[in-house]
């Protein structure tokens, strides 16, 4: 398996354990490094969509994972030892699942948003 940098390992952890600030942290750090890397913004930009939603964030998660929705599609169907296309019908659904006719809810009513689909990341050999 090819070796790649510990935050991108640690960013799998992250987000399988529902840490999506911490997965915002790790990928920024990497991406800082290599901005023309759109792979790397889009799981950025997917990570923050779901941190978004979950704060109540709905017209932010929408344009974030819309963004990660275009961004990680000149890498399908894998890149880095990551199946985009087990990803892709995560990031479709959550599009369909996101309300269209609010932008934001207050914290207190989190619980009232859909719930986004689920979705583990594992690394796969190549």
């Amino acid at each position: 398996m090819e070796d790649y940098p510990i935050e991108y390992y640690e960013f799998f952890v992250s987000f399988n354990e529902g840490d999506y600030y911490t997965c915002h942290d790790l990928l920024e750090e990497m991406w800082m490094t290599d901005k023309q890397n759109l792979f790397l913004k889009g799981l950025l930009q997917m990570s923050v969509a779901i941190y978004h939603y979950e704060y109540g964030n709905v017209k932010g998660a929408r344009m974030m994972m819309l963004t990660a929705y275009y961004y990680l599609q000149d890498y399908r169907p894998k890149h880095w030892g990551l199946d985009l296309e087990k990803v892709y019908p995560f990031i479709e659904q959550s599009l369909m699942t996101f309300p269209t006719d609010i932008d934001s809810i207050p914290y207190e009513r989190i619980d009232e948003l859909p719930k986004l689909p689920s979705l583990v990341l594992y690394l796969e050999d190549d």
